[in-house]
């Protein structure tokens, strides 16, 4: 019943072997569900285009265990073959212990783990280093074999060979290193699959890659489907519906609710190009099942908001490197000061953050004007990174008073003040707190306007998507009435 891959490190291979295996089966005319542990955008991006379906992240710790099983379940049993990717190190979870891990997930879902071991530096060593992650615990792993990455030489290979039979352990590929195979990458990860223009070239290499240097005879089973859900509910509806009845995790979806009967769907305009690009399908199948049409929106392409818009979704991405384009974007820009003003509801997530304050910096430290929705200016500094504790302040858009929400940061450009200082403490939305960082006040929050560095899942916190269901339909329901006027 498919396989995690792991490694015992990142940058060990797992993407790349996780690319391969997809790459080979859609040669092979098969369909092969991806999955990925953790929050993530970039590697299911790569995932989806490579294996033709909708990479779906597994993350224990933002959605409820009820959710990683019902979705691994339901999609990982529709098709040919799957598989999971690992996040991070095999056992790296919340600050320093396994919860949220890869190994945690393995565990939950009773897979097996094939490990990704850099091989370049190491000889007999090797089996130490296996020795190590397949006995430790919890959770305990059940570990199918291994597969080594950047192996320099035939020599290298019998050495390492040798190692893993000592403690037999299955040796099931050897990749050798090249410069060529590899993703490239910058400050938040692999490039965006859309930023490869020979991703066709490199997926037929990745394909050749799996058939000339993996065992396929003991690896090829190890992607063998999910099981299907067992009888009942979870058999007949997808886990986003599911979650809609209210059948999962009641506790985190809040009160169970179908989409109101309207006269017409309202409109949400989400941002969606190269600078805006970081979304979790879920979050618009889950509008969608809400009565919500999505309309994508580019704000680089320099066009106002689509007609009939009741609501405007900014997610995350890299607007830092488009900044000098969004700033000369004046129609795109205009958009959304109007749309403010008249009250539109507006969600900006990360990436879409920055596009509303005041100025945003460059990679090379140059200033470029923005919406100026927000009183700050962004500029390159240190890496947030980690899972959040939310806890609201007030009511907003989004959120009330006093609830309690769990995201992820992950972003190396920071706030200030137009003349320099650091924002103070009490801004208006909520207060984060994560493993081994103060505790601070962080984002922007009206009955209009909910901004925030912090990337929410929203399978696991449904009343997120029903807010902003709500909001574009009571938007909507106004502009119909004015139309009609």
């Amino acid at each position: 019943m498919a396989c995690l891959i792991a490694a015992p490190a990142s940058g060990s291979g797992k993407t790349l072997l996780s690319l391969s295996l997809a790459a080979l089966a859609r040669r092979r005319g098969l369909r092969l569900q991806p999955f990925k542990v953790g929050p993530d955008y970039l590697d299911p991006q790569l995932l989806s285009r490579a294996s033709g379906l909708a990479c779906r992240n597994l993350d224990p710790l933002l959605c409820g265990e009820d959710w990683v099983r019902r979705c691994f379940h339901w999609y990982g049993s529709r098709a040919d073959l799957a598989l999971v990717e690992g996040v991070m190190g095999l056992f790296d979870g919340r600050g320093s212990g396994s919860e949220g891990s890869s190994a945690a997930v393995a565990a939950q879902l009773g897979l097996p783990v094939v490990l990704v071991v850099e091989a370049s530096r190491q000889a007999g060593s090797i089996a130490a280093l296996v020795r190590g992650f397949r006995d430790h615990g919890p959770p305990r792993v059940q570990l199918a074999g291994v597969v080594l990455n950047r192996v320099g030489s035939e020599r290298h290979r019998t050495l390492l060979a040798e190692a893993l039979a000592a403690i037999a352990v299955p040796l099931l590929g050897v990749l050798p290193s090249s410069p060529a195979l590899e993703v490239p990458s910058r400050h938040l990860g692999l490039l965006p699959a859309h930023e490869l223009a020979d991703l066709e070239s490199r997926s037929a290499s990745w394909a050749d890659l799996a058939e000339r240097h993996l065992d396929l005879e003991r690896l090829w089973p190890l992607l063998a489907p999910a099981m299907a859900p067992g009888p009942g509910t979870a058999a007949t509806l997808a886990p986003v519906q599911a979650l809609l009845a209210g059948q999962t995790d009641s506790h985190r979806a809040g009160p169970s609710s179908g989409p109101p009967a309207v006269e017409t769907r309202p409109r949400v305009a989400v941002a969606s190009d190269a600078a805006f690009h970081f979304r979790y399908p879920e979050a618009g199948e889950l509008l969608e099942a809400l009565g919500v049409d999505l309309v994508p929106w580019s704000p680089l392409a320099d066009v106002p908001l689509p007609p009939g818009s009741a609501a405007v979704l900014l997610p995350g991405g890299f607007p830092e490197l488009h900044a000098a384009q969004l700033a000369a974007a004046r129609r795109s820009l205009t958009a959304l000061r109007q749309a403010h003003a008249a009250g539109l509801p507006i969600v900006a997530e990360c990436g879409g953050l920055l596009l509303l304050g005041r100025e945003l910096c460059d990679p090379l430290g140059q200033p470029h004007a923005m919406a100026g929705l927000l009183p700050f200016r962004a500029r390159r500094a240190t890496l947030s990174l980690g899972y959040r504790q939310a806890q609201a302040s007030a009511d907003g858009l989004l959120v009330r008073r006093g609830e309690a929400l769990l995201g992820h940061e992950f972003h190396r450009w920071q706030l200030q003040k137009p003349g320099g200082e650091l924002p103070p403490e009490g801004q208006t939305l909520w207060r984060l707190e994560g493993w081994g960082v103060p505790a601070r006040a962080e984002g922007w929050g009206t009955a209009h306007l909910h901004a925030s560095w912090l990337h929410l899942h929203w399978a696991g916190c449904l009343q997120i998507p029903r807010r902003l269901a709500a909001a574009a339909r009571q938007r909507g329901l106004s502009l119909s009435a004015a139309t009609r006027r």
